[in-house]
């Protein structure tokens, strides 16, 4: 994926880049630019993110992605023009879904509120968090495609930055790039200590590492919701080594 992103920037008469900065698998991209491509790139903000998943982050995907193949209309992939894998895609989205919360936004967001409206069924959502979770799955069905659901988790899966080597080793390549490596406390699906792993490899390698962790409730969907602090911070570090 970065390959093809350097081939564009380019291609467009881009010599350097200021900052590559992103969220979760676009974090991940972000240190592949730094390692790969160091002198194209001045900074390097990653923000919830890992230089390589665990086992149990790998375990979650490979459970959305067992719902999607278990699916019948999947048909080994071979389903387009005829009925789509939705009911599939949609445990997998819900799957996700949980794990993008924190047990306290969850709280905050349903607690244990029964459904108004609740169909006569045994099995039949009864609380709010159910019913949140299959609207969830069934709007996702509509705006995504379960092949590019399986192709993009077994990416995030197969990153691994330093290759079975180590960490500090591979970003040593990156010596002239400035690091900006932000987690947030809630967030359990990319916990703090695999960014606080990423800071410990670039001080090993001796580059220039700022680390910033934001309290927050909403799980790892904070970087997409703690805008106005990742905004703020953010600014001042680009005006910063912008002047410089």
């Amino acid at each position: 994926m970065v390959t093809a992103q350097a081939y564009l920037i380019r291609h467009l008469g881009i010599e350097k880049l200021l900052c590559v900065a992103g969220g979760s698998m676009g974090g991940m991209q972000v240190l592949q630019w730094a390692a790969s491509f160091p002198e194209m790139v001045r900074a390097a903000i990653p923000i919830s993110t890992a230089a390589r998943h665990s086992p149990q982050q790998i375990a979650f995907n490979e459970v959305g992605r067992q719902a999607i193949m278990a699916d019948p209309d999947w048909k080994d992939g071979h389903y387009y023009g005829e009925t789509v894998p939705a009911k599939g895609l949609a445990v997998a989205r819900m799957i996700g879904h949980i794990t993008y919360m924190s047990d306290v936004s969850m709280a905050e967001k349903f607690g244990r509120r029964v459904k108004e409206e609740r169909l006569d069924k045994k099995f039949s959502p009864d609380f709010e968090v159910e019913g949140y979770l299959q609207y969830r799955g069934d709007n996702f069905v509509k705006r995504f495609d379960a092949n590019s659901y399986l192709y993009i988790t077994k990416a995030l899966d197969r990153f691994d930055l330093a290759n079975g080597s180590r960490l500090e080793k591979v970003l040593r390549a990156a010596s002239h790039v400035r690091f900006l490596v932000i987690a947030f406390r809630s967030d359990w699906l990319y916990p703090a200590y695999q960014s606080k792993d990423i800071v410990r490899a670039c001080k090993q390698a001796q580059l220039d590492v700022s680390y910033y962790e934001i309290s927050s409730t909403y799980g790892h969907d904070a970087f997409l919701l703690e805008v106005e602090e990742e905004e703020h911070f953010i600014k001042n570090y680009l005006r910063r080594i912008s002047d410089e």
